[in-house]
């Protein structure tokens, strides 16, 4: 165990003092904020200095009037098309839309023009507005005043509570359990196959420098191998803590800039009467405390860590394995695609099956098997998994850990000091079989 921790520390600190890490650790939380503020920012100056554009309309019909907006302006008449379409050419008219005679129960031929591909919000733009007139003159053809279905309209929204077996109540939100099942979803995926990689990276560049065999005269192959996933893992794991002090606290920070508070502090103030008074006047603020306070934030940190962990420590032992078998990273590729093909399968599952419907059958397998579970089961602890279906996928997951440290043991042993050849699956199955 001494040896596992030697070559954890130093597989730990030699990352840890790279100034790449530093950087890297430091700047993320400020990048992507970054970034996304530069794109707001770039894209309210384009709408400010966007000069309005002009769409000729001839509607043969003469039953469609397009309302404009912002950045589209509709200006009607009884050109020909040649004509119209010679303002779009000379630059007069920025589109030409030409509204043919139609049945209203069969709207066909209906075009537009341009001197360039049309945006998607463009043409997304007219078809909505000419759908909704469309559906108005049926109306009033049929004797029915779109008034009045404008009018007799009502916006419905469903207050979700969950009941558990002793009849508690507690208010849920289908987006908040959406939004934390996608973040912490993708954030192990991302971690598995980030540090995956480097142990891969790592273990290739030791074999082919031959450091490895100075290292493996004093320790088992078996202990080098724990003590680099262990030791990557724990930079992994540190970075990801300092990300979330650093957003925590430029968070508090802005909101602070901006006069908003937390939402801890928002609770906290709940307690005060007068402040659950002023509250009342505030249903969308106090229905959002409301569904705030109703997550079991422990369960889920603690399962967060739990997958987190587990997922990488999984996937980590067969990425040391191929990196052991091969060297040069090209060599990896052919042995690259039965591992990830799990990951992927989890991340599709995630969006396809999981967030869409976590109690779902097949959701339930992703979130069970140990090659899936670490993303699926993220997907699915926000909206609420019983006990067992928990315990049971920690338990295969733990499972499934030893087999694949055990497995890619087998080949490390062998493969760490073999050099000069291409493995083949064949020869990779020969290693695992051999008793050593």
């Amino acid at each position: 165990m001494d040896k596992i921790w030697l070559v954890i520390q130093r597989e730990y600190l030699a990352r840890v003092k790279k100034k790449s890490f530093l950087l890297v650790t430091l700047l993320t939380p400020l990048i992507f904020p970054a970034i996304m503020g530069i794109f707001v920012w770039i894209a309210l100056e384009e709408k400010d200095n966007q000069s309005l554009r002009i769409i000729e309309v001839v509607d043969d019909n003469n039953l469609f009037f397009l309302e404009s907006s912002e950045q589209y302006a509709f200006s009607f008449s009884n050109l020909s098309e040649e004509k119209a379409k010679e303002l779009v050419q000379n630059g007069e008219r920025y589109g030409f839309l030409h509204i043919p005679n139609f049945e209203l129960k069969d709207p066909k031929g209906i075009t537009y023009y341009g001197e360039e591909n049309p945006s998607m919000n463009l043409i997304s733009y007219l078809e909505n507005n000419l759908k909704k007139k469309i559906e108005e003159q049926r109306l009033f053809e049929s004797g029915i005043d779109p008034k009045i279905i404008n009018e007799v309209r009502t916006k419905v929204a469903i207050k979700s509570i969950t009941l558990d077996d002793q009849g508690t109540e507690t208010v849920s939100d289908a987006t908040v359990n959406y939004a934390i099942g996608f973040l912490a979803g993708i954030l192990i995926y991302m971690f598995i196959f980030i540090y995956g990689n480097q142990i891969m990276q790592g273990v290739i560049e030791e074999k082919s420098s031959r450091i490895v065999e100075i290292l493996v005269s004093s320790l088992k192959p078996f202990q080098l191998m724990m003590g680099k996933i262990l030791g990557i893992a724990g930079v992994g794991l540190t970075q990801l803590l300092i990300w979330i002090v650093l957003i925590g606290t430029l968070t508090t920070i802005v909101t602070g800039f901006l006069g908003m508070q937390m939402p801890q502090q928002q609770a906290m103030e709940m307690a005060n009467p007068e402040f659950s008074q002023g509250m009342a006047n505030n249903s969308d603020v106090g229905e959002i405390l409301q569904v705030l306070s109703g997550i079991n934030v422990t369960q889920i940190v603690l399962s967060f860590i739990f997958y987190f962990l587990g997922g990488y420590l999984l996937y980590g032992a067969l990425f040391a394995g191929i990196g052991s078998a091969v060297d040069a990273p090209s060599d990896a590729q052919q042995f690259m695609l039965p591992v990830t093909i799990p990951l992927i399968v989890a991340y599709m599952g995630l969006f396809v099956f999981v967030l869409n419907d976590p109690n779902s059958t097949t959701s339930f397998w992703l979130s069970i098997i140990p090659l899936t579970s670490p993303i699926a089961m993220m997907g699915r602890v926000s909206y609420g998994v019983p006990l067992w279906e928990l315990i049971l996928s920690m338990g295969l997951l733990i499972s499934g850990f030893l087999f694949t440290t055990w497995l890619a043991g087998k080949i490390y042993r062998i493969g760490i000091l073999m050099h000069g050849t291409k493995p083949t699956y064949k020869t990779l199955w020969k290693w695992i079989k051999t008793n050593n």
